[in-house]
């Protein structure tokens, strides 16, 4: 052996000792419990997605807004005809020669009289302006990618002028850009814009210099500082990263399978990868547009570039029973069906989204991946089919039928099936779930509920959830819904999912992954109330469920210990669910959490003793408290972590105020 083979060997020997040694082993009395506990559900309700994660300012940049996703929608929403200079000429949606058949709509310019440039300063032309959503942010010095397809329809190579505004009776330039259009194909056009100043509300237009005809598509304009680099929005992103998620699932929740619209408007997540001129825009089933510029690759790359499990969520051959309006109770129901004989396109679309994530690049959806600038897979592992469907007979068949195929082709995938719709003992279709999952050996079935504040603290149900069940549960959708509260949860609200999430810990041998929701919600544009985190064009907003989210999310581990944390006078959790407490061990990271919470109005005490652990001495207090009606929202932030350093002993005594929640962190 050459001695460079010699100290290869010894470092590689002394790296799996250091790796071992990190990987400790679990002190007795403990229960083995999962460490994907805490993950994130992304659906695209609120504008989560276009006008959010989507770091593109541009609106409607592929012009394929329509009636049909909202009343009075079209191919201009979003835009508006400009002609500066006292030019003159109009616009109109073409359709004839689209770029490719998934993006059919592009706006033709017609450009009748262009003004002097002398007479208006520079400030002339015919074509589009856009303000995105509700103004651009733009930031000094920043810089932006800009890029269009243009074709030019008819007469010689025009000048195209692309304007970067800040508004006002004369408008600031903050950038600006000319392109050269003469090829009568559609070819695609970029540059780099820097901004000269700060803007809140600013805009872009698209302007033509000269007469003639041009059609225009697929306009974007992109800031280069995005979350590691891939296209979105950086803020957002930082704040999911705040969380540490372990998963996410996605693109839904009612997105998956058409909503109310019925099984026509069923997210397919092949038109949502490659080209973003070939992707297929969607009606929203909560009333807006899917661009797919923010498509399954994306959340893809966004879990690699966060270290997450990919979650993505495929339909079973059935409709939310919501269709048009109808959401009929047991047994009666709206849900729309596929017949059995066009089964085999939806199987082949989960078996395809596997190869996709997972195969080789020389297979076909392999080499999409790799084409779109991932060479290596994606390695997924988990794959959810429906999303809260009523347990019909006719769902029962369908889902069977893809999970059969899926299941025999990749046995290694785990499947993550439905519970309906009201996941609670005594609800018909939990029931029905509960049974047809255990009679397929189904590994994980996925519980919702949204219930008022009481039912979080009052329902344990987990505590009574049968041991030999070979079926685990993800809690993939829940929240406290209290709809007189206003916009945004309160710290009330967020307390009693804290208590909660340590009664789940206590049984995470049973749950093994859970994901509040909704996860975002755009100020301008809320279907939905309360969501974790709310944003605006210049910022996100935490709100006090976020912060619990957090805590719990930073607390993961892969043992539980029940007996650490004693309650003064005899008081425990199991009699007093306005208590809590969960001791946490994670052996790959060699921390230990404890957390206790007190939702009375009295000063608790609780012992806690860590003999059975080698502790540091040093750790990290880290505490949530305020009123119960406290909320945090676009004007104060009253519920926000207080952090400390302190010193802990193996025996010692916690002092909890009135609705707070304590963690403290130590190392072993």
């Amino acid at each position: 052996m050459t001695t460079r083979n010699l100290l290869s060997s010894l470092l590689l020997m002394s790296a799996l000792t250091v790796s071992a040694q990190k990987q400790m082993s679990a002190p007795a009395g403990g229960k083995q419990i999962s460490d994907e506990l805490i993950g994130i559900f992304f659906e695209d309700i609120s504008f989560a997605a276009d006008g959010g994660l989507n770091a593109d300012l541009v609106q409607n940049g592929s012009f394929e807004y329509n009636p049909t996703i909202r009343d009075g929608w079209g191919a201009g929403t979003a835009w508006r005809f400009s002609r500066p200079g006292h030019s003159a000429g109009y616009i109109n949606a073409n359709t004839t020669t689209p770029i490719h058949a998934n993006n059919p709509t592009s706006m033709r310019i017609f450009a009748e009289r262009i003004g002097h440039f002398k007479d208006f300063d520079g400030w002339t032309g015919v074509g589009l302006r856009n303000d995105g959503y509700n103004g651009m942010n733009i930031k000094v010095g920043a810089k932006y990618d800009f890029s269009i397809f243009m074709r030019n329809v008819s007469g010689k190579g025009k000048n195209v002028r692309v304007v970067l505004c800040a508004p006002g009776h004369k408008p600031t330039i903050l950038a600006e850009q000319t392109f050269n259009v003469y090829d009568k194909e559609w070819q695609k056009y970029e540059c780099t814009m820097t901004a000269s100043e700060d803007c809140k509300n600013a805009y872009l237009e698209i302007l033509m210099l000269n007469l003639g005809e041009m059609d225009v598509d697929m306009v974007s304009l992109m800031p280069q500082d995005t979350y590691h680099g891939h296209g979105i929005r950086k803020d957002l992103a930082e704040a999911l990263e705040g969380l540490n998620p372990k998963f996410m699932r996605f693109p839904g929740g009612c997105v998956v399978h058409g909503g109310g619209d019925g099984f026509w408007n069923t997210y397919r997540w092949k038109t949502t990868v490659g080209p973003k001129e070939t992707r297929k825009a969607l009606k929203n089933t909560w009333g807006y547009g899917q661009s797919m510029a923010v498509g399954y690759f994306e959340y893809f790359q966004l879990c690699e570039d966060m270290g997450m499990q990919p979650l993505p969520i495929l339909p079973c051959g059935v409709s939310c029973q919501g269709v048009n309006g109808g959401w009929g109770m047991w047994p009666e129901q709206a849900q729309e069906a596929l017949p059995m004989d066009e089964m085999d396109e939806w199987v082949q679309d989960a078996l395809d989204l596997i190869e996709w994530a997972n195969g080789d690049a020389t297979t076909k959806w392999g080499k999409v991946r790799a084409e779109a600038g991932h060479p290596e897979p994606f390695n997924l592992k988990y794959l959810g089919i429906g999303n809260e469907e009523k347990i019909t007979p006719e769902f029962c068949e369908r889902f069977k039928y893809i999970y059969d195929k899926v299941t025999a082709a990749h046995p290694e995938i785990v499947i993550v099936g439905t519970a309906g719709p009201g996941s609670h003992k005594g609800n018909p279709d939990y029931e029905a779930g509960w049974k047809f999952a255990e009679e397929i050996g189904l590994p994980i079935i996925d519980e919702h509920y949204y219930d008022p504040r009481k039912m979080f603290v009052d329902n344990r149900q987990y505590d009574n959830y049968p041991r030999d069940r070979k079926t685990k549960v993800y809690l993939g959708e829940y929240s406290v819904q209290d709809r007189g509260h206003g916009q945004m949860n309160q710290w009330g609200d967020a307390l009693a999912e804290a208590i909660y999430l340590m009664h789940v810990e206590r049984n995470a041998d049973v749950v093994t992954m859970t994901s509040y929701a909704p996860l975002f919600a755009y100020k301008h544009n809320t279907n939905w109330n309360p969501n974790m985190i709310y944003f605006d064009n210049e910022r996100p907003y935490f709100t006090c469920s976020y912060y619990v989210q957090q805590m719990f999310g930073h607390s993961s581990g892969n043992y539980f210990y029940g007996d650490c944390v004693k309650f003064a006078n005899g008081e425990n959790e199991f009699d007093n669910h306005l208590l809590g407490q969960s001791v946490v061990l994670n052996t790959k990271t060699r921390e230990l959490f404890v957390k206790v919470a007190n939702n009375t109005a009295e000063t608790k005490t609780a012992t806690v003793n860590l003999s059975r652990f080698s502790i540091k001495s040093n750790a990290v207090k880290t505490t949530l408290s305020g009123k119960l009606d406290d909320e945090n929202n676009y004007d104060k932030q009253p519920v926000t972590p207080v952090k400390e350093n302190i010193k802990v002993k193996k025996n010692m005594t916690l002092e909890l105020a009135p609705y707070s929640v304590q963690m403290i962190s130590m190392k072993l």
